[in-house]
């Protein structure tokens, strides 16, 4: 009898795990399908899938994105299946704003900031008040929303600009020392032409960013400055990365006077162009450039922005040449970068033995950036050259 009872009631417990087991799978199988139906992403598939899982709270709020008609009764019903959904709450809030119930989108707004400190409702809040003409309010939000910045907060600096379109204002109302907001900050406002104030800006990033990840952003910030003619600007942001060791470059004019390195991105660097027929590279020896007789009549072989303030100066170089007699167009010029006109131009380059030469120049008060280039041009009367240049070295010094 005992026997006989215990074996009833092994019977009976493999019955319910059985069941159980079959109850796991049949759930299993309606949470799969339901996930299948809602990745379809149409109005019908997600109703279907919240059909078989009609407690998942993601589902209800992407229908009230597919059925707008119903938006609000299905937020509603998201919300009190997850009270922490902060997306439902602003969904819900934007509801009632477009239906003139400001208080109740206001608070629903407010609900979704105490549930998720995160970027989106700082963002939604600034909006709000923003489209509610509450300026005080909106410059709260706005500057909260900057001390947590997104991957791309652009809107919010176009909606600052459009409160205000004074980038004093906006770096005093909103600003902070967090570098992915200073660099999003500068791209706007190149993208707003606004160098003056990137000027100002700039050094931050300097001293909170990083060098491989914004050093190309601070390149082009130079260049930019460099092509406003904004000398001062371009020339302190230029050596505040030399100070912060963020570049290899020398604070002697011009940079990389030996040609030791590869160059630098940059303005303040040498730019070496490739032309069909000439070839240039740096190295130990100084830049070397091979003519092949195929270059251009008339070409730029290296060049580099300089930084000088006004009076006279001397341009010191050493060089020599293979194959290339006198007479035939390489030549050194000092060009005022604003006007373009030529100060300074040297005799051709040409000398079988290592020559040191000097060319005098004098800078202007308007004309503090100047390019230094190393130029040919085909004499009238010649074919073009054939041979090898060398510079090992230039220098440019003071004089009284």
């Amino acid at each position: 009898m005992v026997f006989l009872l215990h074996r009833s009631v092994n019977i009976a417990l493999r019955m319910i795990v059985a069941g159980a087991c079959c109850l796991g799978i049949w759930c299993s199988w309606e949470f799969a399908n339901a996930d299948l139906l809602f990745q379809k992403d149409t109005e019908e598939s997600v109703r279907s899938a919240i059909r078989l899982v009609p407690d998942d709270w993601e589902y209800y709020m992407r229908l009230a994105q597919l059925d707008r008609g119903h938006a609000r009764e299905l937020l509603d019903t998201s919300l009190s299946l997850n009270r922490y959904d902060a997306q439902a709450d602003i969904e819900l809030g934007l509801q009632y704003e477009a239906e003139g119930d400001f208080g109740q989108a206001e608070k629903l707004l407010l609900n979704a900031y105490e549930v998720d400190h995160t970027y989106l409702p700082r963002w939604s809040l600034a909006n709000y008040y923003f489209r509610r003409d509450n300026m005080p309010a909106f410059w709260t939000w706005a500057r909260s929303a900057a001390d947590m910045p997104a991957d791309d907060i652009r809107s919010l600096f176009e909606l600052c600009w459009r409160v205000s379109p004074d980038p004093e204002k906006i770096t005093g109302a909103i600003f902070n020392e967090k570098p992915e907001l200073i660099r999003q900050y500068i791209v706007f406002l190149l993208a707003k032409d606004q160098l003056s104030a990137v000027a100002g800006v700039a050094p931050r990033l300097v001293r909170s960013g990083e060098s491989d990840t914004d050093r190309p952003l601070l390149f082009s910030v130079v260049n930019r400055l460099v092509d406003a003619y904004d000398a001062p600007a371009a020339n302190a942001l230029w050596h505040s990365m030399i100070e912060q060791h963020w570049i290899v470059a020398d604070t002697t004019v011009p940079n990389n006077p030996n040609f030791a390195r590869e160059p630098l991105p940059v303005s303040f660097d040498w730019s070496l162009p490739e032309y069909p027929g000439l070839h240039s590279w740096p190295g130990s020896s100084g830049l070397e450039t091979e003519f092949t007789g195929r270059q251009p009549e008339e070409c730029t072989v290296a060049e580099q922005v300089v930084a000088l303030t006004p009076g006279n100066y001397t341009m010191d170089y050493a060089y020599h040449t293979s194959d290339i007699p006198p007479g035939t167009g390489i030549h050194w010029k000092i060009i005022d970068a604003k006007s373009n006109s030529v100060l300074a131009d040297s005799p051709d380059l040409s000398s079988e033995t290592l020559k040191h030469s000097v060319l005098a120049f004098s800078v202007s008060p308007d004309a503090s950036l100047l390019r230094l280039r190393l130029a040919y041009k085909r004499a009238l009367g010649t074919t073009r050259i054939s041979g090898r240049l060398v510079v090992l070295s230039t220098q440019i010094q003071a004089h009284p």
